[in-house]
């Protein structure tokens, strides 16, 4: 069984959506959706838009500029960056999901195949470079959303320490799925649009 699975993070919001019958919730619902499908597929244009002009994300973990972008284009940049190391190959397992008018809130387990590489240029020993290695910790995240229904960025709050041990944790590669067999299960959401 592989360890990041890319289809955990829109599958349990599609079954929300399937459920939900409030037009605003479902709306929030569909940006999520189509924002975690984009970011999947490396398409930063469609990632970007379903946000506002003046959306920040914001890690409460870190004080790094760079993991607390604001606005598009240094979302932009974040979202390229992570491309360019090769971290967005992650899985969000959905625990706990709260929808409301304003806000998206989902908590579970976060994993992310991280390369030796990244880890060996932040100073982590690894015994290869060449190797990806399971980043695990629990994250919740709020989505919060204008009234026009653009979201106002990410806001998370982690525990745990994924890097801890992170050396132990190699993976094989039929531990990380890829994104790209999945896309379908999302790509088929017409029915939700009407």
């Amino acid at each position: 069984m592989a360890l990041i699975n890319p289809a955990k993070n829109t599958v349990p919001l599609i079954a929300r959506l399937k459920a939900e019958d409030d037009p605003i919730r479902r709306r929030n619902l569909l940006n999520m959706i189509d924002h975690s499908r984009a970011e999947l597929a490396l398409n930063f244009d469609a990632t970007l838009a379903g946000l506002s002009e003046n959306a920040q994300h914001r890690s409460y973990n870190s004080n790094d500029p760079e993991q607390n972008p604001k606005g598009k284009v240094e979302i932009r940049r974040y979202y390229e960056r992570l491309r360019d190391l090769n971290l967005l190959r992650i899985e969000c397992e959905t625990d706990r999901l709260v929808v409301d008018r304003h806000c998206v809130f989902r908590e579970g387990p976060l994993r992310i195949a991280y390369p030796g590489k990244v880890l060996a240029m932040m100073g982590i020993a690894v015994d290869q470079e060449d190797a990806d290695y399971l980043f695990e910790a629990r994250i919740a995240t709020l989505w919060p959303y204008d009234d026009d229904g653009l979201c106002l960025g990410e806001h998370s709050y982690m525990a745990g320490d994924g890097f801890d041990a992170i050396a132990d944790r190699k993976l094989r590669w039929e531990d990380i799925l890829p994104a790209d067999p999945y896309l379908p299960v999302t790509q088929d959401l017409a029915w939700a649009y009407q």
